[in-house]
């Protein structure tokens, strides 16, 4: 990438871009108050669609990361990065995402139970479901009923 883009390619972009932005925000490059880049410039650093960055952007709103104020542009909340670490659910999930991004959960990989998750981050079992339904809803992991939650391929 020696043009100063970061390309995201494969399956669910909008994601990857939610991530990135996400990320972004927690570490401080986007402060409270501030405008995030408009459309036009992610979809140039980024390499992709309009409709692509408006769906990773909705993420980040519904998060409550982010708000839209008409004419203006998307601005970063004041309490940004203290609400995203509000809920313990988006921690684990936040974890097992960079697990998974680092390859130390691999594709084909099988999750961590239940159990060990509850163990491991001193939550309930329904904390640690709600985090692993927002990584199945992301696309990153898949159910079998029966056998566990694996890495999607």
């Amino acid at each position: 990438m020696s043009d100063g883009r970061a390309w995201l390619t494969g399956w669910r972009v909008y994601t990857q871009l939610a991530d990135r932005l996400r990320d972004r925000i927690v570490a401080g490059e986007y402060a409270a108050g501030s405008l995030l880049p408009s459309e036009a410039k992610l979809c140039q650093e980024f390499g992709i669609a309009r409709n692509t960055a408006r769906r990773g952007l909705a993420i980040l709103e519904d998060e409550g990361l982010i708000v839209t104020i008409p004419s203006k542009g998307r601005l970063v909340t004041a309490t940004a990065a203290a609400r995203h670490a509000a809920y313990r659910y988006q921690l684990i999930a936040g974890d097992l995402r960079e697990q998974i991004r680092h390859g130390e959960l691999a594709a084909g990989a099988a999750l961590p139970s239940e159990l060990s998750l509850r163990r491991r981050y001193g939550a309930s079992r329904n904390t640690v479901r709600q985090a692993l339904g927002l990584l199945e809803g992301e696309g990153l992991v898949v159910a079998e009923h029966g056998r566990g939650r694996f890495v999607r391929s």
